[in-house]
């Protein structure tokens, strides 16, 4: 169990110093598509994949999937915002956004009866 909490600390450091790596070429802009590589999708659907059944994965993926709703509201809002506002309180702002959405993602899918 130890190993596995390191192993994937040691990958979430290596993503967040790839995003440094990348921040500082002329390239810089490619540093917003590595967190969307699925690093930590990988890691849960694994995880929920090896645990429980089938059916839980085919859920946990298909929740994977509409749980992009959030992230597109927090990039959509952090792109106006940035022009609007400082970096921080449009940083702040628009991760409000996110936690809201998901919020709301995760209210209504458990009263559906998804999860």
């Amino acid at each position: 169990m130890t190993i596995d909490l390191i192993i994937k600390a040691i990958l979430g450091a290596a993503v967040v110093i790839l995003i440094q790596l990348i921040a500082g070429t002329k390239n810089y802009f490619i540093a917003g598509l590595v967190p969307l590589f699925p690093t930590f999708s990988l890691i849960s659907h694994y995880i929920v994949g090896s645990q429980r059944s089938t059916s839980d994965l085919r859920a946990t993926i298909l929740f994977s999937i509409v749980s992009i709703g959030p992230y597109l509201l927090y990039s959509a809002s952090l792109y106006f915002l940035v022009a609007r506002l400082p970096l921080i309180p449009s940083l702040i702002i628009a991760t409000v956004i996110w936690f809201i959405s998901a919020g709301l993602l995760v209210f209504f899918w458990t009263r559906a009866g998804m999860g």
